[in-house]
């Protein structure tokens, strides 16, 4: 298979009760969470920006990657991210940059698309409508920072997501957490948003719901069905990117299989090795 993903790679400066890290993020752990399933004829093709001087922090990874559409930046978007046991995390950033320059190709190329809202202004819904027109495969849209605005001192906050109808008409399969569902609809229940969701065209709706796990709705006939898995019980080292890798697991399941079942599984156990730090043991040995 061949697989995009569209998605600003960010420099993550991470605190946690009081200890501080720089590590690579953003598009970096969908690209993660792709590359631990894929098989050896399988492509992924990178679409975000990169600092030449700064490439040595992601190199271990896109370096296994097609880069053909990975452009240059003078100045890498960064973020800090302060995080509790308990809760969303903080996120202020540094460096905002704008939409991605996306490629003039032909997307079929691709058997399917990931798009994930790292920053909230990775695309515009006109980028995702251009796509969407030509496009016959599935589009994966994970909902991300696209929930949150930009105040004074450039930390993000829940705002309700602006003209959402227009990006919902472009998504195949949606992701997004319990507080971001609500940017999208301010719903009584998460069965009420996720009919809303499918009635504007979406197929397939995941909630993330942390220790919880996740739930995953989808329409047949006019019934609207709903599948949840519980989270599994690890012990906690790091769970920042988890969701991302959660999505891409997702969806190459879900390309590969078309089976919903399988495909929310398989992403909830891999979410789980990912908190666990168990993931790097996979990644370092494909690598």
């Amino acid at each position: 298979m061949n697989i995009a993903l569209i998605g600003h790679s960010i420099i993550d400066y991470i605190s946690i009760n009081g200890k501080e890290f720089v590590r690579p993020g953003g598009i970096y752990y969908s690209a993660l969470g792709m590359f631990s399933q894929i098989k050896r004829r399988d492509n992924i093709f990178l679409i975000t920006g990169i600092n030449k001087n700064q490439f040595s922090l992601f190199n271990s990874l896109y370096g296994k990657l097609r880069t053909d559409y990975v452009f240059n930046l003078s100045d890498m978007p960064s973020v800090i991210l302060i995080t509790e046991e308990e809760g969303e995390r903080e996120e202020i950033y540094k460096n905002l940059s704008g939409k991605l320059i996306l490629p003039d190709i032909d997307w079929n190329r691709f058997d399917g698309i990931l798009i994930n809202m790292i920053t909230g202004f990775d695309v515009d819904h006109q980028q995702l409508a251009k796509i969407r027109k030509s496009y016959k495969g599935l589009i994966y849209f994970d909902v991300h920072t696209l929930a949150r605005g930009v105040d004074t001192d450039n930390k993000r906050l829940f705002r309700t997501i602006p003209e959402i109808e227009k990006w919902l008409s472009g998504i195949d399969i949606l992701q997004c957490n319990q507080n971001e569902l609500k940017t999208i609809y301010d719903y009584s229940n998460r069965n009420e948003a996720a009919a809303e969701i499918i009635n504007h065209g979406v197929k397939i709706v995941l909630i993330t719901k942390g220790n919880s796990g996740a739930e995953l709705h989808y329409s047949s006939g006019n019934q609207l069905e709903t599948v949840e898995v519980k989270a599994k019980e690890v012990d906690e080292i790091n769970k920042i990117g988890c969701g991302d890798i959660f999505g891409s697991v997702f969806f190459y399941s879900y390309l590969s299989t078309r089976d919903l079942n399988y495909s929310l599984k398989r992403a909830n156990y891999f979410a789980a090795l990912s908190v666990s730090g168990k993931i790097d043991n996979i990644i370092k040995a494909k690598l």
